[in-house]
């Protein structure tokens, strides 16, 4: 069974239910990184304040305080299952689109390490190996560009006609 390109043949129901699906989920993600903007200053020491406190710093204008392990162990199992879940289901559908081999395995896979590494990382900073906000920085990052690279892929040729 060929897949590549199978997503342009798909019936005009399964296209729009493909379609909503992942405004939906889009809408979910970038509302996603809104909050992460909102609480870490979306920077590497934003994001060490985030998770380690920041009550040393008598200038500071918000007190954090450093997460529990409970608070850290739940949001690291909370998205990775939740983000795994979320690139399986991009990833299924990259699988089925017209593209370069070696793109789409790409597009399919890496979302995958950058899980691992932005809340591992986390995890580990919380654990004060300090240089490991910079990871989390660039594999959030890249995780969101994948992110949006695949949905624009995946909507573009749902709205392209089979030939």
């Amino acid at each position: 069974m060929q897949l590549n390109g199978l997503i342009l043949t798909l019936p005009k129901e399964l296209k729009l239910l493909i379609g909503a699906f992942i405004i939906v989920l889009s809408i979910g993600f970038y509302t996603g990184l809104l909050f992460v903007g909102e609480t870490s200053s979306a920077n590497p020491n934003g994001i060490e304040e985030q998770y380690l406190g920041n009550e040393a710093d008598e200038n500071a204008t918000v007190m954090y305080f450093k997460k529990s392990k409970k608070e850290m162990l739940t949001l690291v199992h909370n998205h990775i299952l939740s983000m795994s879940i979320i690139f399986f289901l991009v990833g299924g559908l990259v699988a089925i689109t017209k593209l370069n081999k070696k793109l789409k395995l790409f597009l399919i896979i890496e979302p995958f390490i950058s899980v691992i590494l932005t809340f591992g990382g986390l995890y580990l900073l919380w654990h004060e190996v300090l240089w490991m906000k910079y990871i989390v920085m660039f594999s959030g990052i890249l995780m969101t560009l994948i992110f949006t690279v695949s949905v624009i892929i995946i909507l573009k040729q749902l709205l392209q006609k089979s030939n």
